[in-house]
């Protein structure tokens, strides 16, 4: 599946939703607030980190990007192909104790 296409496509036209878990996640972010536009900015230049094509009932994937204030963000979003639509369910600023590189997890 071509996610990183595919989601941008989502974002190009409006056709995202949040999940609840995703907006309290953006909201009380330890390193500070993550605004929506940071989400369009990450989604914009990402690259995906892991895929799960699995999960139920959409198959998902990480992403990696960066937002034009070179703020790190990582964002799981499922896709509903059915609904031509991306679903954001977690949104973070990943810790840099726990990832190197923000791309992949420390030992």
């Amino acid at each position: 599946m071509d996610w990183v296409g595919i989601i941008r496509r989502c974002f190009e036209t409006d056709s995202v939703l949040y999940s609840g878990h995703a907006r309290r996640e953006m909201k009380q972010e330890e390193f500070g607030e993550i605004a929506e536009h940071e989400v369009y900015e990450a989604i914009a230049n990402c690259e995906v980190l892991e895929e799960y094509p699995d999960d139920k009932p959409y198959p998902s994937a990480l992403f990696f990007g960066m937002t034009k204030a070179y703020r790190p963000i990582h964002v799981v979003c499922a896709y509903n192909e059915g609904g031509q639509q991306a679903i954001i369910v977690t949104v973070y600023h990943p810790d840099p104790e726990r990832w190197d590189n923000y791309r992949s997890r420390k030992r």
